[in-house]
């Protein structure tokens, strides 16, 4: 367990606290005197930070590992879905539009599954670094749009559309890429299997 992966388990473990903030009813909307918005967009941006933050670390350190190429976007989908669910129970997101960004997630979340299952390591592509990045945005946009600053709810709506956009194109590129490197790494196994069978016989 080194420090990236250490900040891939945090950002885990932010994901209950942010859906409690954001959906307990308190006394008040406000919690110590700052709307519970604010408080939620504050854990998911320090949240969104551990996910920049394990990956410049490990590359640094050269720690990068299984088990953060494995849990690091799971710990992004948890994060983000937590999020888009809990403004959804808000009002301040469309619940079809939410559907629709958490399935493409399963979706991508059960082809890596499967990749890994054939041995292969689906690394994260530039469009979904992109993909990552709006949903930050929009969240943060959405959830200091319905509490302390909603001059900002429109954008907030309008990204939304963004995010939308781009997580269909990544995802048509991640299976793209799935089929390419599955594809290859059954044909280097047949290949293997082949010169065996000749050295055996």
């Amino acid at each position: 367990m080194n420090l990236p992966n250490s900040l891939t388990l945090v950002r885990m473990f932010l994901v209950p606290l942010l859906v409690v903030v954001l959906l307990t009813e308190f006394d008040g909307p406000r919690i110590l005197g700052v709307s519970k918005e604010f408080v939620g967009a504050v854990i998911f941006g320090l949240a969104s930070i551990t996910d920049w933050l394990d990956g410049y670390l490990a590359r640094r350190r050269k720690q990068i590992t299984w088990f953060g190429q494995m849990m690091d976007p799971i710990a992004d989908k948890l994060l983000t879905s937590a999020a888009f669910i809990s403004l959804v129970q808000l009002g301040a997101a469309p619940a079809w539009m939410v559907a629709l960004i958490i399935g493409r997630e399963i979706a991508i979340t059960w082809l890596r599954s499967v990749a890994h299952a054939k041995g292969v390591t689906i690394p994260a592509s530039r469009l979904g670094k992109i993909k990552m990045a709006t949903q930050v945005v929009t969240i943060l946009l959405l959830m200091l749009g319905w509490g302390p600053l909603p001059a900002l709810a429109p954008l907030g709506q309008g990204a939304l559309w963004l995010v939308m956009a781009t997580a269909i194109v990544s995802a048509v590129d991640y299976s793209r890429r799935f089929q390419r490197l599955t594809g290859a790494r059954v044909t280097d196994l047949n290949l293997a299997r082949r010169r065996t069978d000749r050295k055996a016989s």
